[in-house]
């Protein structure tokens, strides 16, 4: 009997059933934690949350991310592992970086050398280092055998020369290699080894590489594995085609059309919809698994029902339904402009929940391709007082820290002023930062002070004349930060009644005693600023950056309760920063534009996770909360150019040339991602897009 058995439904509700009832079963030993591997941080969350329901109680329970539960297999089965992986893509972009140089010359490599002859060299050398170093990482998970033919010199082309180089001396530590000494230590049928889990459960997880898949089947060797997968069908759905797919096979074999092939179509939205869960599927079926399945009728009751049951049954209904006028179960509303399709879901929203009053705002589920394009105007209609009667509880999941906290987005607006015009916006904005604000002891009302300030001493841009004459510009003093300052601190000083001057300095006169404190707050303020800013000029290498950056958060950020938290973070990826030196062995000098963008795409990446089913209204992104149930689901920003996304390949890379089933397409994934939507909406799926001018 297998250890390795798949079960599979059209309801996340029964999957939660099933996986509740295999946990029923205690392990060995009370200590154990159960191993639930999971996509996201919102399925986390809801699952949790569900075997909480179940069982009263949801303890020494494990989520971790694939990614993450395979290299704690790797250390749990091969051991004596190095504690920092050199292929790991943030790690191999250096490395990628330093070697690069040293093959510019080589004639394989004169496309590279050609793109980097331009301008700003360093950032772009960076910025395709990372690209490199990701398309290397997705070989290594989708392409493992041609790293394999690489490593054996059996291509001269200038990507099989950079691995070459990347490998020597390593080639037993990239995941590849680890994975084929796994699959040869499990086929010797030893016993389980401590540190493999005694049970593992795959949960609610849409698509996994084979990568990912062969590690699992191996495991049930020595361990029980159980995956937990939403099937849109009961019935064998594998060979269905969408009509595009149909006529390039009919084409490519020369036949008058798909029927004459005897290509089945079944469902036409499954067919066109599905085509990474059928990829998937067959993926799953090339294991030796037990399948279990646990399909629920779907009735059709209204437009968003028949919908589900006819994929369910894979059935194409050959004539239309007659829709009944109050059929609300699916909406698509056509809008001016976001900040509309925000004010116009607020409206819906309370129409339903005065339709039906057993309706809560934690049964409905907000996702948007962008959350970050739409989370001021969610903010601006939805962030009432609560004593307002219309008031609905809402929260935004999963932000960037970036975008979320405040302290991301400020610390780059502050490094972007290297090199800058000291515009008085670009500087001013930086206060609006309570941080900032608080580091240097001036409060929302005192920047209201400082505003009139500038505005009245005709501050414009410049530190002063000699910076206007490093942009290359008449090094005249007039409207620059050091001439406004002069005159504020002389006005303080002594009295001109606008008409006398001091050394050629008219003072300024509106400043009453009591404002002498903001005037010194912001005289330190920007001293500072210009110091700092002016250190930036030369470029460094790694370890000196981190020291410079990291004395810049304590200059100018001031740690409280609400900040102290992302402050660290940052301080911890200027530290990984440092690190990378030692595993990398990159030693160069580079810019702050480089720096900068590498912190860019970290805070753009790294979120708190939380948000998650707060017991309001969540919205969030498209992926944290795929394929979870929800009485009401809505989708916001439903543009065409928007969704399904668009992704263009690189030009060099060999799977988009030479694609194969099972790869990862973010346009699949998008649609696959839709109909698993479709499926998981109870009672209404609400979509609205921008589509009026």
């Amino acid at each position: 009997m297998t250890n390795f058995r798949v079960f599979t439904s059209n309801r996340l509700e029964i999957l939660a059933d099933q996986l509740a009832q295999v946990l029923e079963q205690p392990l060995t030993s009370a200590l154990d934690p159960e191993v639930i591997v999971v996509q996201s941080k919102g399925m986390e969350r809801w699952i949790s949350l569900q075997l909480a329901e179940r069982q009263g109680v949801c303890a020494n329970c494990r989520f971790p991310f694939p990614n993450t539960f395979v290299q704690e297999i790797f250390e749990a089965v091969l051991g004596n592992l190095p504690s920092a992986n050199l292929f790991d893509p943030g790690i191999m972009t250096w490395r990628v970086m330093k070697a690069l140089p040293m093959r510019l010359e080589d004639p394989a490599f004169e496309p590279l050398r050609i793109y980097l002859e331009s301008g700003q060299s360093e950032l772009k050398r960076f910025q395709l280092s990372q690209r490199i170093a990701d398309l290397f990482d997705q070989y290594l998970l989708f392409r493992p055998e041609m790293i394999f033919q690489w490593e054996k010199g059996k291509a001269r082309h200038w990507q099989a020369i950079l691995w070459r180089d990347l490998v020597q001396g390593h080639e037993e530590e990239h995941r590849a290699a680890r994975a084929r000494e796994l699959f040869t230590t499990l086929k010797r049928g030893l016993d389980p080894l401590p540190g493999i889990p005694k049970r593992i459960s795959v949960f609610g997880i849409s698509a996994l590489p084979r990568f990912h898949v062969q590690v699992f089947a191996s495991l049930s060797q020595i361990t029980q594995v159980n995956f937990f997968l939403m099937n849109p069908s009961q019935e064998y759905w594998g060979d269905i085609l969408d009509t595009w797919e149909m006529k390039k096979k009919a084409r490519d074999a020369k036949a008058a059309s798909g029927e004459e092939l005897h290509m089945e179509k079944g469902n036409a939205l499954l067919a066109s919809l599905g085509a990474l869960g059928r990829d998937f599927f067959e993926m799953i079926q090339e294991f030796d698994a037990e399948e279990l399945s646990f399909h629920k009728e779907q009735n059709a009751e209204n437009l968003l029902s028949a919908v589900q049951a006819d994929i369910l049954r894979l059935h194409e209904r050959r004539q239309r339904k007659e829709i009944s006028p109050e059929d609300l179960s699916i909406q698509i509303h056509s809008c001016h402009s976001p900040m509309r399709e925000v004010e116009v879901l607020r409206d819906q929203l309370l129409n339903m929940f005065e339709e039906d009053p057993e309706l809560l705002p934690k049964d409905i589920l907000v996702m948007m391709p962008e959350v970050e394009t739409y989370a001021p105007y969610i903010q601006g209609v939805f962030d009432t007082t609560p004593e307002d009667p219309q008031s609905i509880p809402f929260s935004i999941a999963d932000r960037s820290i970036r975008k979320e906290g405040g302290i991301g987005e400020a610390f780059l607006n502050l490094l972007d002023l290297q090199g800058s015009r000291f515009g008085v916006s670009r500087v001013v904005n930086l206060l609006e930062c309570e941080a900032v604000r608080a580091k240097f002891g001036l409060s929302g009302q005192d920047l209201e002070t400082v505003r009139r300030w500038i505005s009245e001493t005709r501050i414009r841009w410049g530190m002063d004349e000699k910076h206007k004459e490093e942009l290359g510009l008449p090094g005249f003093p007039q409207n620059t930060w050091r001439a406004g300052l002069e005159r504020l601190l002389l006005g303080f000083a002594m009295p001109g009644r606008e008409e006398t001057l001091f050394s050629g300095i008219l003072p300024y006169d509106a400043i009453e005693g009591a404002e002498s404190r903001i005037l010194g707050a912001l005289a330190e303020f920007v001293e500072t600023l210009f110091r700092r800013i002016a250190s930036l000029g030369q470029p460094r290498g790694l370890e000196s950056w981190q020291r410079d950056l990291a004395a810049f958060l304590d200059d100018f950020f001031e740690p409280g309760e609400e900040t102290d938290r992302e402050i660290r973070l940052i301080r911890r990826m200027l530290e990984e920063l440092a690190k990378t030196v030692s595993l990398s062995l990159f030693d160069e000098e580079i810019p702050l534009q480089v720096v900068k963008s590498h912190l860019e795409n970290r805070l753009d990446q790294t979120g708190f996770g939380s948000g998650f089913m707060t017991g309001g209204v969540t919205f969030c992104a498209m992926l944290p909360m795929r394929s979870i149930p929800f009485r009401v689901i809505c989708l916001l920003g439903m543009n065409d150019e928007a969704y399904p996304r668009q992704s263009k390949p690189l030009g060099f890379d060999f799977m988009a040339r030479y694609p194969r089933r099972g790869d990862r397409s973010r346009r699949n994934d998008d649609r696959y991602l839709f109909l698993e939507t479709l499926l998981s909406a109870r009672e209404r799926l609400y979509i609205s897009y921008v589509g009026q001018s």
